[in-house]
């Protein structure tokens, strides 16, 4: 199985505070599987550590208010491009996130509420068609990874 999954699952230090997200399932599948690792707000071209940022309106923001909408769309973008070309039987996306979140996001207040709705690159990912699950929702064992495909 060819799986997609966003770096900071695999321990990359790509996160906004410059840290990772490090998931031992998804470490586990990235052992038995092809793994593509993607971190749509570097591939847009945003530094690690940078400003954390919502969407606030439909527009990604920066918590010192700088919009970054446009860096976050290329991101998207070039993921889907990388989906397309490489074309995973899955992908699974860091939570929350304003790039992967699948279910919910922040709500652009920085306050920590969350609304339902997915970040952009997730968003663009299933409008295209492919399955996409939230880390959360990815559960130990490969049989259900297959079930969820």
């Amino acid at each position: 199985m060819k799986i997609m999954v966003s770096a900071c699952l695999a321990g990359e230090n790509c996160k906004y505070n410059g840290g990772n997200n490090q998931n031992e399932k998804v470490l586990q599948l990235m052992r038995k599987n092809e793994v593509i690792v993607v971190c749509p707000e570097q591939l847009g071209g945003l530094p690690t550590p940078r400003v954390p940022s919502e969407i606030r309106d439909g527009v990604v923001t920066a918590k010192d208010g700088r919009i970054v909408d446009a860096e976050f769309r290329t991101g998207a973008a070039k993921c889907l491009e990388i989906a397309l070309r490489e074309r995973p039987d899955l992908i699974i996306l860091q939570s929350r996130s304003p790039s992967c979140g699948v279910k919910q996001r922040y709500d652009g207040t920085f306050t920590g509420k969350l609304v339902n709705g997915a970040g952009v690159a997730a968003q663009l990912l299933m409008e295209n068609g492919f399955l996409v699950i939230d880390v959360e929702d990815l559960r130990e064992d490969e049989e259900s990874v297959n079930e969820q495909r």
